[in-house]
């Protein structure tokens, strides 16, 4: 359904290296960057330079940093719930708050393996599992 998602953030810098540890271990990485316009500067995320599916941007122009929307949410998928718990503890090594802790979140369904940060810009993000253990 969807083709990509971007995220505006204010230190473009400690957004890219928090992202290129916490996707790192969900087996994603920084795939493009755009640094060569005036006006904004992006990091794409996926599995080819063809295909980034996540992005990060920031703004060169001077002004308040974003603020992201109330209730903004991303989760990711993890294929084990190994990944789950390394996106959590790579997360808050880089500067996350916890939101969740890794756990069955059996209200969605038995096999509901999830953890919830916060990024340092203030989104809300899951890595989840669907599988059985």
């Amino acid at each position: 359904m969807l083709d990509h998602i971007s995220l505006a953030v204010a230190d473009y810098e400690r957004s890219r290296a928090f992202y290129d540890e916490v996707l790192a271990v969900l087996g994603h990485r920084r795939v493009k960057e755009i640094t060569d316009l005036p006006e904004y500067v992006a990091a794409g995320y996926g599995g080819s330079a063809h295909e980034p599916a996540f992005w990060i941007g920031a703004s060169r122009e001077p002004g308040p940093a974003p603020q992201p929307p109330d209730g903004q949410h991303v989760a990711f998928a993890a294929a084990n719930r190994a990944m789950v718990d390394a996106f959590y503890a790579a997360a808050l090594r880089a500067g996350a708050s916890d939101n969740g802790p890794p756990g069955i979140r059996a209200h969605y369904h038995p096999n509901y393996y999830a953890c919830y940060v916060i990024d340092p810009d203030g989104y809300h993000l899951e890595a989840v599992c669907h599988q059985p253990e």
